[in-house]
């Protein structure tokens, strides 16, 4: 790869840093991982060609154009938390990708919402899991315990924050989230 490819491979990750929060070859990877599956299976869940797939993560391409594409990635997020904190057991994990898969776009966040209390707002585990979504497109869980090492001496609180949602388990996050509310 000449000087250039380079230069632009490294702009293109930029932008997916700003649009998607990091670069999406490790978006990709962590799904690929967490989901246990391959890069043709992703292609396929998302709805892209395996080497539009390849090209996102390689950085040759920044953007994903099709908002559909855009939420079922959002929708494989959520699936990936679900199913690091128990609450989705692998088989159930594989119907919900065909699910994902099936989906337009538009109903694929509110399809898989959880249900509402009683007061029409969204449950404990939703917003933690929101918490947690959001941190961790930001930051690795690894980048995120540093970060909280960092801060712990002066503000152990935030810290605190920071472990337990970037990092630890739903169960946790949920019983801190309620130990808070006042």
């Amino acid at each position: 790869m000449d000087a250039a490819q380079q230069e632009a491979t490294a702009r293109a990750r930029e932008l997916q840093r700003s649009w998607y929060g990091e670069p999406l070859g490790a978006l990709f990877r962590r799904l690929i991982d967490d989901l246990g599956l391959n890069q043709a299976r992703l292609a396929a869940v998302l709805g892209l060609s395996a080497p539009m797939l390849s090209q996102l993560m390689s950085g040759q391409r920044a953007k994903i154009g099709n908002p559909a594409v855009v939420q079922r990635v959002q929708a494989l997020q959520e699936l990936a938390v679900q199913v690091a904190d128990g609450t989705v057991s692998a088989a159930e994990a594989t119907d919900r990708m065909d699910e994902v898969k099936k989906s337009q776009g538009g109903s694929v966040l509110t399809g898989t919402a959880q249900p509402s209390t009683v007061s029409g707002g969204p449950t404990v585990r939703r917003v933690v899991r929101e918490i947690q979504s959001l941190l961790r497109s930001v930051a690795a869980a690894g980048d995120i315990l540093d970060a909280a090492d960092s801060l712990a001496p002066a503000h152990p609180e935030l810290a605190e924050f920071l472990r337990v949602y970037g990092a630890g388990r739903t169960a946790d996050a949920v019983a801190h989230y309620e130990s808070h509310q006042n």
